[in-house]
């Protein structure tokens, strides 16, 4: 393999100028997968972000049905390994127990992903079954954050917020179940949209409130990419339970604009939860950059029952999650999960939830609901929430209180660590909302911090368009300009 451009150039393209340049027969997909092959070939023993690389893909971008018309034109493309299933590939879900797991068809959004020209070489990391904050098992794998590889990349969008971040990829698959592409995002300097219920499909799985809080979507380094990947990629499967969105006209479009005068309403302190000084300072400080953009600002706390939100956040969590266990036991013949094979936390969590009563599903329904109405009238007054990402600092490797792999006896204290450090990512999963993580701060240490931004459902394109708006203030420099100590660029 050689190169096709050199590394600088690489860097300044995202997958739209990629996939400009296949257009113009400038370069082949081939060989865009190809150096993306070298570059995983030289920057991922750093972060350890990649599991697996499809050799026969990135010698024939066409052999699993890619769609070199569609608008990404063969542009390499890599799938957490969790969600949309791959016809014939691997799929262990960050797992000792699915180890060997290999499906048989394309789910649903892989074909959707096939069809927009997205050729998908291979998987990422992610933590156990989605659950933690972090890739970070070393009976698995340890997923390191290229900006310092002491810390974590959070979760659990792990390897693909690395890969992204390091330059090795312009654009990756992720999922969000409570912050899981916005948190990595945030903490790894990507762009990460979690998208409102009703815009992805997760067919033929999961159609029920609980399977729909989780949203799949992607990172990237730029919105238009972001905008290119929901408009060829969205869209509800035949049987859905629920009505899908349909916007006016596509995203792509829509970003070439700015937004009219938006009334943005700024808060960190969510009921028990704050974040630490040096971070609402980061705050302060994106909102008065977006006052200079005309926006109105006013530090407002919505109106909601917060305790009552992350206590039903919780308990989805648990009773999705003991269900999810519990299927994939009875498909192994198995009675519980095997603790040489399941990490400490997710048994504890199944057996936390196997057993719960319909009244306990009847009262997160209660609140999922309650919450829901609340935050629509919130967004009858406000068209936006702006927030950080997170509300501490980014954890080392090895802080095992936010893993798996805890030796945290309690379930409920187990999450409240969580809580107190993602505390206002999962109210947009509560509420079917859409939220997006931008890379416009930075923690004292260095390492990137996402400001977040949510809206009223179905408006994923005015997130879209005021990113674009923040994107072209910017010059396109993102995090300063700034790029991780790994990164393609020092190959």
């Amino acid at each position: 393999m050689k190169l096709v451009m050199n590394w600088k150039e690489w860097t300044n393209l995202d997958a739209i100028g990629l996939s400009e340049l296949i257009r113009q027969k400038q370069i082949t997909s081939q060989e865009v997968a190809q150096q993306v092959n070298l570059a995983i070939d030289a920057i991922n023993p750093e972060i350890n972000g990649i599991i697996e690389v499809f050799d026969d893909v990135i010698n024939d971008p066409t052999k699993d049905g890619t769609n070199l018309d569609g608008i990404f034109a063969g542009v390499p493309f890599l799938m957490k390994d969790l969600g949309p299933t791959v016809k014939g590939r691997l799929q262990e879900m960050g797992s000792l127990l699915m180890r060997g797991n290999r499906p048989t068809t394309d789910s649903f959004l892989t074909k959707r992903i096939r069809q927009a020209g997205l050729n998908i070489i291979g998987r990422t990391t992610t933590p156990e079954f989605g659950l933690c904050s972090s890739a970070e098992n070393p009976a698995v794998y340890v997923t390191r954050n290229p900006w310092n590889v002491d810390y974590t990349t959070c979760g659990s969008s792990a390897g693909t917020a690395a890969a992204v971040a390091a330059g090795i990829i312009p654009i990756s698959h992720g999922t969000d179940g409570g912050g899981s592409i916005r948190i990595p995002a945030g903490v790894n300097g990507n762009i990460g949209l979690k998208p409102s219920r009703g815009v992805f499909s997760v067919a033929p799985y999961s159609s029920d409130l609980m399977g729909a809080v989780s949203a799949q979507g992607c990172l990237s380094r730029t919105i238009r990419d972001t905008a290119a990947f929901v408009d060829s990629c969205r869209g509800g499967a035949p049987g859905e339970f629920m009505p899908y969105w349909l916007p006016s006209q596509p995203y792509s479009e829509l970003i070439r604009r700015d937004p009219g005068r938006l009334r943005i309403a700024v808060s960190h302190e969510w009921g028990d939860y704050r974040a630490n000084p040096h971070i609402v300072a980061e705050l302060k400080r994106a909102a008065s950059f977006l006052e200079t953009l005309g926006h109105h600002v006013e530090w407002i706390i919505p109106d909601i029952d917060f305790r009552a939100a992350y206590d039903a956040q919780t308990n989805c969590y648990i009773m999705n999650f003991s269900q999810v266990i519990s299927g994939l036991l009875e498909q192994k013949g198995l009675e519980r999960p095997p603790a040489d094979l399941i990490e400490p936390m997710c048994i504890r969590v199944w057996e936390e939830g196997r057993d719960a009563p319909y009244r306990e599903r009847a009262k997160m329904q209660k609140a999922f609901n309650d919450i829901s109405r609340s935050l629509g009238s919130f967004f009858e007054d406000w068209d936006i929430i702006l927030t950080p990402t997170i509300a501490l600092p980014t954890p080392k490797i090895g802080t095992t209180e936010y893993l798996t792999i805890s030796d945290n006896t309690s379930v409920s204290d187990w999450f409240e660590n969580l809580w107190r450090i993602f505390s206002y990512t999962s109210i947009a999963n509560l509420g079917g909302l859409p939220g997006i993580s931008l890379p416009m701060a930075e923690l004292e240490n260095g390492l990137p911090l996402g400001i977040q931004a949510l809206t009223r459902q179905g408006d994923d394109g005015l997130l879209l368009q005021l990113g674009a708006q923040i994107e072209r203030a910017l010059n396109g420099k993102w995090n300063s300009g700034r790029r991780p100590t790994v990164h393609v660029s020092s190959i």
